[in-house]
């Protein structure tokens, strides 16, 4: 079985210790080893073994993306996402996973497909090797109601046929509509449980019945899938606590009782505030027709503060947020997911630290997988990275396709180190930035 040692490196491993310089061993697609190493002490490597020998770089785990929309096509609507023609909304998908990948996100939680399939066709052509991408976990569309967020049918088509979501109406409706994406076979049912205010539908606003809601999330579980769930509202938010939704996307509007409840049950959801869209919407969208004027008037400068103010009080209270900002609208483009960390660091206080274990290991769980991943630890499975830079001390570097050196998905190297021309011991054509304590 093949061997790669990464030796001469700064390993975080995402338990939460610091950076330490040592070597990781991996066999197959297991991590076999990992030892810390001291006074440049290192150990001899064996025949065979291929050696990286990272030159003081920052090694860690595959990054996980809590809230991913691979057919989103970088387009300014959801009209222009959901009409791209299925025959180039696959080849597009197939694409923007390889992006994923290139940008160190080993593992992707699949948010929502514009098309009923999309997702579990990618998913499946990854898991088979037909093409290239992260692990990946594939979505339904968005579930919603007549007039809700995703209906964007016309009075005089097929309503169906031309929807960016499934739209249904009462507990019949749902029932079928989770049973028909169950047989599709995806791995998370998506509901939308508030309003979106670019679509006429406020934020606050919530559009289900608690009694649909329940019907989404039992039949759900009796097929043993997950529920994700669009809710920014405060009603909203309670309803995925009560529920049981296991992830919960956007979370703007909390009060005391819905931060308590999520305090009180922190081992039972996923939270991905997805502030990118809010920021970006707020302040770099203007030339899409959302000037500062009509993002007022929408109410998304309001919803922005108080969505930093409700994931800083999440995070005050000990409650892990996940990274996944709603990439691939036109102003927030795929490849750009890194700026999560940065806007975790800037506007929620969390410490470099934190930020590099909300994309990795917690977030790890969220891919259900069958073997640990997200830390470099004995018996994990071998997702890492290695960068130019460090991280703990600028988490920018981690947007710069350039400083991540090698991508390794499962023990295989999805791009190898620079300058690797064979096996042994590479070389470099001029050392990276080292690590500093």
């Amino acid at each position: 079985m093949s061997q790669v040692l990464f030796t001469n490196v700064n390993v975080f491993d995402a338990t939460g210790e610091m950076p330490y310089p040592g070597e990781v061993l991996v066999e197959g697609n297991k991590i076999v080893r990992v030892t810390k190493t001291h006074q440049g002490m290192r150990n001899m490597p064996l025949a065979g073994q291929t050696v990286i020998d990272g030159a003081g770089c920052f090694l860690m785990p595959g990054m996980v993306e809590a809230h991913t929309h691979f057919s989103w096509n970088n387009q300014p609507s959801l009209d222009a996402i959901q009409r791209m023609p299925p025959e180039e909304h696959i080849l597009w998908c197939a694409e923007v996973a390889k992006i994923y990948l290139d940008m160190g996100w080993t593992s992707c939680v699949g948010a929502a497909a514009a098309k009923p399939r999309l997702d579990v066709v990618i998913r499946n052509a990854i898991n088979d090797g037909t093409i290239i991408g992260p692990r990946y976990t594939a979505p339904s569309q968005e579930i919603t109601v007549p007039g809700g967020l995703g209906d964007s049918t016309q009075p005089h088509l097929p309503q169906q046929e031309f929807s960016f979501g499934a739209v249904v109406s009462g507990n019949d409706e749902m029932r079928r509509c989770v049973r028909m994406f169950c047989k599709y076979g995806v791995d998370t049912l998506k509901i939308n449980l508030s309003g979106e205010s670019i679509t006429g539908m406020s934020s606050e606003q919530s559009q289900f019945t608690e009694e649909e809601i329940t019907t989404c999330v039992q039949e759900a579980k009796s097929w043993g899938k997950w529920v994700a769930a669009h809710a920014r509202s405060t009603w909203s938010v309670k309803q995925c606590v009560k529920q049981g939704i296991n992830v919960i996307y956007h979370a703007s509007f909390l009060d005391n009782e819905a931060l308590d409840l999520l305090e009180q049950h922190r081992n039972m959801h996923f939270i991905a505030p997805g502030l990118a869209w809010l920021i970006n919407t707020c302040h770099n969208a203007k030339e899409y027709g959302l000037t500062p004027d009509v993002v007022q008037k929408m109410g998304y400068f309001k919803e922005l503060d108080a969505a930093i103010e409700s994931m800083r009080a999440l995070h005050k209270r000990g409650v892990h947020i996940m990274p996944g900002g709603d990439y691939g609208f036109a102003w927030t483009p795929h490849g750009t997911n890194a700026k999560d960390l940065e806007y975790f660091t800037k506007h929620i206080g969390m410490s470099n630290l934190e930020a590099l274990l909300s994309a990795t290991a917690w977030g790890a769980p969220m891919m259900r997988s069958a073997e640990p991943l997200g830390q470099l630890r004995e018996g994990f499975l071998a997702d890492i990275l290695l960068i130019d830079g460090d991280p703990m001390a600028d988490i920018t570097v981690l947007q710069d396709k350039s400083r991540i050196l090698a991508v390794m998905k499962d023990g295989k190297f999805h791009r190898e180190p620079p300058s690797v021309t064979g096996r042994g011991t590479p070389t470099r054509q001029s050392p990276p930035t080292r690590w500093a304590a």
